[in-house]
């Protein structure tokens, strides 16, 4: 049996939140006493009996919050609602609230398992003076003990008994059982106090509970199922009230939480059915025990916690990503996100990302030991040797355009002082001879593309950096990779920021980007140019992640 004394109120809401269950219909209005003529001529309303209650209390002014609201229940329906009634008007009368004209309300409530009563009456007896509210919920355990005829001794006695025969190692385990009980224990100048009720119940010398601790070894084969069980249970309940009554109720597991109630600093698991008391922090880490998060959700967080590595580490291997993985208790293989036994699949540009690392580091790594490695490191030195035609090839373009570079800027010079009637045909030919500038540095850059690493990287990187959203920044090896093709063809800063736009340019050619992301990346290549990122480059060089 359980009497909970809920919050007073000077408006006598309680009225209000029990009709409200009755218009539901899950609560009933069962006895209605000392209301006067009200619901003599017809159904009473809340206004009625708030006005009424309100009436009465007045005669005291003194006191601000004069609603007394009272539930009680039974375990199950072991009594029935009139054994109910009947136990709660003797409980009323023990605490005062049962003198003749006393208003009460009783309230049958039908959403739950247990029978159960909410009582609304009023602090204020009928001669105007305040009812006794002095060790209130003491004296409430006390009525209900007496009505019961229960001996409290004896019942704390039997249950500290059954506490000993579980399987802990510390006064915080023992807690945890006695709290699964129903009780308060803690320890103070070498004494162990069990309370209950407001009131301490027994008292344990601390040399004889230590006596008590069982230091068995931890049955790791519990713990994993435990672990399973939590995190499938959690997945179906929205908050934790919730999971500690299915577990409770279908699985005989008390979950004991320490700290504040709405930000819990950790837990411990009672097995009642083992016997056993297992370290939360053991099995489950308090803030995931508490992640209310639908798989969905789960899912984005992990697949974004990918992408970051990726913005951190362009060259990142699945491995790599493995090792930062495991601690999500998720893992990644042909581009499936594997967790808690359910799987996505990964987008698609970071499935690919992750295949064309690993490519890159096997080749990177490769060390041929038979004849068939040995054929594809014969290969790959003809490849290489191919490469370093193009470079040939390259540096003979790069002469050809300075050159043609010098005469363009020649005929431009010669263009401006020509008479005004030749303006328009001038400029036509100049723009042809632009246009065919561009072209050639299109092949040039085509040709670079394809045989230099370094830069096809420099290009992927503009051409991510101006289609990417939210990228503000080139990550320390992107910057790396752009200054180096600088330095490879200008001298100076301006002759570095000029080969900058000509790489703005070919990144466009190959993937077109608006004008806004256009001046955007032009200025980011700028600052390369100029040395604002040399830090971060130094820096990424030394093994630092940003």
């Amino acid at each position: 049996m359980i009497a909970t004394i809920l919050p007073g109120s000077s408006n006598f809401h309680a009225v209000g939140y029990n009709e409200r269950k009755v218009s539901k219909g899950v609560a009933r209005l069962i006895e209605i006493l000392n209301f006067g003529s009200i619901g003599t001529f017809g159904k009473p309303t809340s206004d009625e009996f708030i006005n009424y209650l309100d009436t009465y209390s007045s005669r005291n002014d003194r006191i601000k919050k004069a609603q007394f609201h009272l539930a009680i229940s039974c375990k199950g329906h072991e009594m029935t609602e009139k054994e109910l009634l009947d136990f709660a008007h003797e409980y009323l009368r023990e605490m005062g609230y049962m003198e003749h004209g006393q208003p009460v309300l009783i309230y049958s409530h039908y959403d739950t398992g247990n029978t159960h009563l909410h009582i609304v009456t009023s602090r204020v007896s009928p001669d105007g003076k305040k009812i006794n509210d002095h060790n209130e919920r003491r004296r409430s355990q006390e009525v209900i003990d007496r009505i019961l005829g229960t001996d409290r001794r004896k019942k704390v006695e039997k249950d500290f008994e059954a506490a000993r025969q579980y399987t802990f190692s510390s006064c915080a385990q023992f807690k945890a059982v006695m709290s699964s009980l129903g009780y308060e224990v803690y320890e103070k100048d070498d004494t162990v106090y069990i309370k209950r009720g407001g009131r301490v119940q027994m008292k344990v010398p601390s040399s004889d509970f230590h006596a008590l601790y069982k230091y068995g070894a931890t049955d790791k084969n519990r713990a994993r199922q435990l672990r399973s069980i939590l995190m499938k249970y959690r997945d179906t309940c929205t908050d934790k009230e919730e999971l500690k009554k299915e577990l409770k109720s279908k699985l005989g597991v008390d979950i004991i939480f320490f700290g504040k109630k709405d930000a819990p600093y950790g837990y411990m698991l009672v097995d009642h059915n083992r016997k056993m008391v297992f370290h939360g922090a053991r099995i489950l880490a308090v803030n995931e025990l508490l992640d209310f998060a639908t798989s969905q959700e789960r899912f984005d967080r992990i697949e974004a916690f990918i992408d970051d590595l990726f913005t951190l580490n362009p060259k990142i291997t699945q491995g790599e990503i493995h090792d930062k993985l495991w601690r999500k208790h998720a893992y990644i293989k042909k581009g499936v996100i594997y967790f808690n036994g359910q799987t996505r699949t990964l987008k698609q540009f970071l499935a690919d990302a992750i295949t064309r690392n690993g490519r890159i580091k096997w080749i990177e790594d490769f060390c041929p030991m038979t004849e068939a490695e040995r054929t594809v490191e014969l290969e790959r030195d003809s490849a290489m040797a191919m490469a370093d035609t193009f470079e040939s090839e390259r540096n003979k373009a790069l002469r050809q355009l300075r050159e043609q570079k010098t005469g363009e800027q020649h005929r431009i010079s010669m263009a401006v002082s020509r008479a005004t009637a030749e303006k328009d045909k001038t400029i036509e030919r100049l723009q042809s001879a632009l246009k065919s500038s561009r072209d050639i540095l299109n092949i040039i850059a085509n040709i670079l593309y394809k045989a230099s690493e370094v830069f096809r990287r420099a290009i992927d990187a503009i051409i991510h950096f101006a289609t990417e959203r939210h990228k503000s920044l080139f990550s320390p090896s992107e910057a790396a990779d752009i200054k180096s093709v600088m330095q490879s063809y200008g001298e100076t800063t301006e002759q570095q920021k000029a080969v900058g736009a000509w790489l703005c340019d070919y990144a466009e050619h190959r993937q077109p980007f608006d004008e806004i992301k256009h001046r955007h990346t032009l200025n980011e290549i700028g600052d390369v140019a100029e040395g604002r990122y040399d830090w971060k480059i130094d820096r990424g060089r030394g093994g630092i992640s940003l």
